[in-house]
């Protein structure tokens, strides 16, 4: 499979529901990186959308735009959003705007992470400063612990 069809293939089939089908756009050491559930394994990527995406939300619509791909690693912007199934915003419509990274292998994702303008959308769920506050201060810890990073903080 090349980028854009595993791409297109795995956000479609997390949409439906199909965490077996999106796991199947995986290699065998695959890990998806999720901004807000963490990182899955191939094998736990099927329990990822049913127990955590499909609990937490329905409705999903998910548009990717500008795929690119060098052979190993490929880039696409996206649209994302659900209607909340949470408690505390039930309902509710949320949008991110992002960028997935993917490493590929032989065909498969052996890598997907996201960057996501997450802390808009949370705030369309109505989370209170405090909490929005916690996830940022996460994402700056994940952030200063990638080795790539250390670079920026050597002066």
């Amino acid at each position: 499979m090349e980028f854009a069809s595993a791409l297109l293939t795995m956000t479609k089939s997390i949409v439906s529901g199909d965490g077996e089908a999106a796991a199947e756009c995986f290699s065998s050491d695959g890990i998806y990186h999720d901004v807000f559930y963490g990182a899955f394994g191939k094998p736990k990527i099927p329990m990822m959308v049913s127990d955590h995406f499909h609990r937490d939300a329905e409705s999903f619509i998910w548009d990717l735009f500008d795929p690119v791909c060098s052979g190993e690693i490929g880039y696409a912007r996206y649209i994302f959003s659900y209607k909340s199934k949470l408690k505390t915003c039930f309902g509710k419509r949320v949008v991110f705007e992002g960028v997935s990274i993917c490493t590929m292998d032989n065909g498969l994702i052996s890598s997907y992470k996201e960057v996501a303008n997450v802390s808009t959308s949370l705030s369309m769920m109505g989370f209170e400063a405090n909490r929005l506050s916690k996830i940022a201060t996460k994402q700056v810890n994940e952030l200063i612990e990638r080795d790539e990073v250390r670079r920026h903080f050597t002066d």
